[in-house]
């Protein structure tokens, strides 16, 4: 299924797509020669808007929920991506300890974790769940929604190790993004592997830092292509200390929207764009689609109310909200059964291993759509034929949307890879001892 792009501006995704497309070789060696200078995270899922005259990622996640949206067909994919994923990590892996989020009783949620439980059990692991949840003291059964059961069970400290109480893994897996802080028994792990290292998770990581990696990628695979990095990358601007419950910080973010609104405006006049341009603040750190609103003219900011400036205040977890990115607004004018859809792309290790459009019929092309109400419909990447087809016709060829789709969702992973190298707290040790 191709989306309907209900936009008569397709022209510049069109020739994107055909650049992409008649550039393969080249790009696939750029990002084998990335990827031997980098590390890619272990997982990740990226949400990507297509407006017809841009393409871009808009959010990169390093705990990628949602796998129990990929179809069957899909899974052999992940299975052969965690294969080489552990491959290089722990060859002799053998128990993967794997830690889901606290808030357990979500029956969608568990639904991925029972799915990623599945693909690494046929990795070949013995995959084990443990909770951060201090609440939970013996394994614990927790019912799916298919009838099946998981179990959690408490964690075990033990001469530097994380462990259950008669299960002792190599590598341990968080599906947990730390938004509520790094808990101390995740602290000081030296004799094992922790996925993704603790400076993943929200309590470090910051979307600003994202975007600006993301857009050192975008500079360079622009320059590979000869494009205009634009066309790929979202202008933000970054404000560090706000509080919308107070309304204090409020000036910087409207002087941060004037000047992306600006930027935006000057791109559409170069490209002939007869769009209004909008901008999406949300807190830096976050996730589950809260602390995220649409300002189409900054005035809006004076006028907040207080409903739009609790949302604002706290994001998952309770976390207070104290930064914020502006980022350029990329409308979708993807459309499946006249409701706004947008693809969101998965991968594990460098592998593309599948996606899904996340659609929302109650929303319009300039909002966020990761809220209630959302529901998904599989991206065919995997069924059989549907490598890319050179030489079709852009625009009309799934296979062709859908490898474009998985280049820029591999190239948000590379910025994600390179963003973990600038902000990983052992770097400068390590080249010490090396130099």
């Amino acid at each position: 299924m191709v989306p309907h792009l209900i936009t008569a501006l397709n022209g510049p995704i069109n020739e994107l797509e055909a650049r992409i497309l008649d550039s393969m070789p080249a790009i696939e060696r750029w990002f084998r020669l990335e990827w031997m200078e980098h590390t890619p995270p272990f997982y990740t899922s990226v949400d990507i808007r297509n407006a017809g005259f841009k393409l871009a990622p808009v959010d990169t996640n390093l705990y990628p929920g949602g796998f129990n949206n990929l179809t069957p067909q899909m899974l052999p994919l992940a299975v052969q991506a965690a294969m080489a994923a552990i491959e290089k990590i722990c060859p002799e892996a053998k128990n993967l300890l794997l830690i889901p989020e606290k808030h357990t009783r979500n029956s969608f949620y568990l639904a991925n974790v029972a799915t990623l439980v599945r693909v690494f059990h046929q990795a070949g692991l013995n995959v084990r769940l443990g909770t951060l949840d201090e609440t939970i003291t013996a394994p614990t059964e927790l019912p799916l929604a298919d009838g099946g059961t998981l179990t959690v069970e408490p964690l075990v400290r033990k001469q530097g190790r994380v462990m259950l109480k008669d299960f002792d893994p190599c590598t341990i897996l968080l599906n947990n993004d730390l938004s509520a802080g790094i808990p101390n028994v995740l602290k000081n792990i030296e004799q094992q592997y922790l996925l993704p290292p603790l400076h993943a998770g929200w309590a470090v990581r910051r979307k600003s830092r994202h975007f600006a990696a993301y857009e050192e990628v975008a500079k360079k695979f622009a320059k590979l292509l000869g494009m205009d990095p634009w066309l790929i990358n979202p202008v933000f601007a970054q404000c560090g200390t706000v509080n919308f419950a107070e309304g204090t910080g409020i000036e910087c973010v409207k002087a941060n929207a004037d000047a992306v609104l600006a930027k935006i405006r000057r791109k559409y006049k170069d490209y002939g764009i007869n769009e209004k341009p909008f901008v999406i603040v949300k807190a830096d750190n976050g996730t589950y689609g809260m602390g995220i609103m649409t300002v189409r003219d900054p005035k809006e900011l004076d006028e907040l109310n207080r409903r739009t400036k609790n949302k604002m205040a706290v994001v998952k977890d309770g976390q207070q909200v104290n930064e914020v990115i502006i980022q350029e607004g990329v409308p979708t004018y993807e459309r499946i059964n006249d409701a706004v859809a947008e693809p969101v792309v998965y991968m594990m290790d460098r592998y593309v291993v599948g996606g899904f459009y996340r659609v929302h019929a109650d929303r319009g092309i300039d909002e966020n759509l990761n809220a209630p109400g959302a529901s998904f419909v599989p991206l065919a990447f995997a069924e059989p034929g549907n490598l890319a087809r050179p030489g079709e016709k852009p625009g009309a060829s799934a296979p062709n949307r859908f490898y474009m789709y998985g280049v820029i969702g591999r190239l948000a992973m590379l910025g994600a890879s390179y963003e973990l190298e600038q902000t990983d707290p052992n770097a400068e040790s390590l080249e010490v001892e090396s130099a």
